[in-house]
């Protein structure tokens, strides 16, 4: 059975950001429980020199709709502000990026395969084919970023596991 690029990136791409939603949900109850300020999650960072739990939920929709609106445009850059989103701001952008994505059909996704791609950060730059992006830059950017964004929530207390990561899996029947 051959996979479409539409099954490869868009359908991953739900899975991840539906199970960074449920992550959002179970963090916001925990913090609710537990009387932890949504505020200070939103500004929490593993390390100094890395960046904060908002940058890296957004992350996980830049590295998903943003990336399949960048190969429709041909060129992809990191941001190079962050939206100042407070907890709830976080969850309605992650929920629009997944309608977002669901609005996708998946001709108009496999109409991209073969396009040529350029990651462009101020004057360096790498090309890509479409596939090669979608399927070796943003995933795994979108994986790193949904994993920190979890790990800051787990360091946080919440009661978080691999189960909720992984979202909803495609099974059998």
């Amino acid at each position: 059975m051959a996979i479409s690029l539409y099954d490869a990136s868009v359908v991953s791409f739900l899975q991840v950001l539906g199970g960074v939603a449920g992550v959002l949900d179970r963090g916001l109850s925990h913090c609710t429980d537990n009387n932890i300020d949504t505020n200070e999650i939103v500004e929490t960072r593993l390390f100094p020199d890395m960046l904060p739990f908002r940058y890296q939920v957004l992350s996980t929709v830049h590295h998903s709709i943003g990336a399949i609106e960048a190969v429709k445009v041909g060129t992809f850059t990191p941001p190079t502000t962050m939206e100042p989103l407070d907890y709830a701001g976080l969850q309605k952008y992650v929920a629009d990026g997944i309608a977002k994505l669901k609005a996708l059909k998946p001709d108009e996704v496999n109409a991209l395969e073969g396009r040529d791609m350029l990651f462009q950060m101020r004057d360096f730059k790498i090309p890509f084919t479409a596939e090669g992006f979608l399927l070796s830059f943003s995933l795994p950017n979108l994986h790193f970023h949904a994993t920190t964004a979890y790990d800051i929530l787990r360091t946080k207390g919440a009661p978080l596991g691999k189960r909720d990561y992984l979202g909803q899996m495609r099974i059998k029947g």
